[in-house]
């Protein structure tokens, strides 16, 4: 493979994201070829599968987190993702080292004096606790057994990333889980070296071709444990010159030509294509940066044209309202326009008020455009 361009960086990445076209793969091959999706906010898995593949049945999901088949739970970035049942311990293993320094290294939990051995003997007896799903007032009686009075404020917290539990779906709330979670035992058998080996060749798959630092930016991994995998994969591993220095893909693994039209999609929070990469210009342009990823962290839902976020978008009462930081062309927005009539009928009348608790965030936006649809 030759030297990829940056343009050719930014398609690699859309082209893994099935975003320049919507793949015809059934939902559960569709998120194990993303690795796994930001479950951050409860829709956001909807809706990153939506924009990315022609068969996605909200209904379908909802049926699959009812049986465990997609999982919900901390892992890359110490952030909620959701993931295939199938890929749940090798990257749960792979991260556990990483969760784990998380939470014993938090300063709620070290300023308690509890050891490190403590933590893993709490995470037994919370999963002991949680074969059925449980809530804050039963895991607060955990604690409070735990440590021989009343928790300190926050231990919880900490504790989360390492208690070896999955977020319990919620059949009443309109993407499956409510904003204050319930948790189920989750499995704990974790091999550490085949987790990476396999978070690193998934990241590759989806996200490739990358940089070590854009592994370790998305993952939370050491350095060094990348470059173990790395070595560890062998033939299967290629390296390339790219425009900022090294990049590692997968053998046999192909890039887009410079010249491939690539069509608008409307992202969901938090969705990885903006959170993958140690330099985050490959989607989104610097100037617009500090305007989709908040001060706070929060990234807002985004609207992609030619590959690049330039603007973002909510519901609006029954429309989708789109707000750009230039000025498109016609076809641009015949294009939004079709992906906004899609996204309504997919969305329904499962959550008017989508995403409406960042609704603060817009009154700061510097719109050129901002159109209803």
């Amino acid at each position: 493979m030759t030297s990829p361009t940056r343009r050719q960086l930014t398609l690699a990445t859309l082209d893994r994201q099935h975003l320049l076209r919507r793949s015809a793969a059934r939902w559960p091959e569709l998120l194990r070829s993303l690795l796994a999706v930001q479950g951050q906010e409860p829709a956001s898995p909807y809706l990153a599968l939506w924009a990315r593949g022609d068969h996605v049945d909200p209904g379908e999901l909802d049926a699959a987190f009812d049986d465990g088949t997609l999982v919900k739970c901390s892992a890359m970035r110490l952030t909620l993702h959701v993931m295939h049942h199938d890929d749940h311990a090798a990257l749960r293993g792979a991260m556990a080292p990483t969760l784990w320094a998380g939470a014993v290294n938090d300063k709620r939990y070290t300023s308690t004096g509890l050891t490190p051995a403590d933590a893993e003997a709490f995470g037994d007896r919370l999963a002991g606790a949680a074969s059925e799903p449980i809530g804050k007032a039963e895991i607060d009686a955990v604690l409070t057994s735990f440590v021989g009075n009343e928790p300190p404020p926050g231990l919880w917290r900490a504790l989360r990333y390492v208690a070896p539990l999955r977020h319990a779906p919620d059949p009443s709330s309109p993407w499956r889980f409510a904003r204050t979670p319930r948790f189920v035992a989750a499995p704990t058998s974790f091999a550490h070296d085949a987790g990476v080996d396999a978070l690193v060749e998934g990241y590759l798959r989806a996200l490739g071709p990358a940089r070590r630092a854009d592994i370790a930016q998305f993952t939370l991994l050491r350095q060094p444990v990348i470059l173990a995998a790395l070595d560890r994969l062998g033939e299967r591993i290629v390296r390339l010159d790219g425009p900022d220095g090294e990049l590692v893909d997968l053998a046999g693994a192909t890039v887009p030509a410079d010249d491939v039209v690539v069509p608008p999609r409307l992202l969901p929070m938090w969705d990885n294509v903006m959170l993958a990469y140690a330099d985050r210009s490959r989607i989104i342009p610097d100037e617009y940066r500090p305007i989709v990823i908040r001060r706070n962290g929060d990234t807002l839902p985004a609207v992609l044209v030619d590959g690049r976020v330039i603007g973002v978008w909510r519901p609006v009462g029954e429309r989708i309202e789109v707000s750009t930081f230039e000025q498109l062309p016609a076809v641009a927005w015949s294009g939004i326009e079709a992906e906004a009539e899609s996204l309504r009928a997919f969305v329904g009348d499962r959550d008017p008020a989508l995403y409406g608790r960042y609704a603060r965030w817009w009154s700061e936006l510097p719109t050129a455009e901002t159109r209803r649809l």
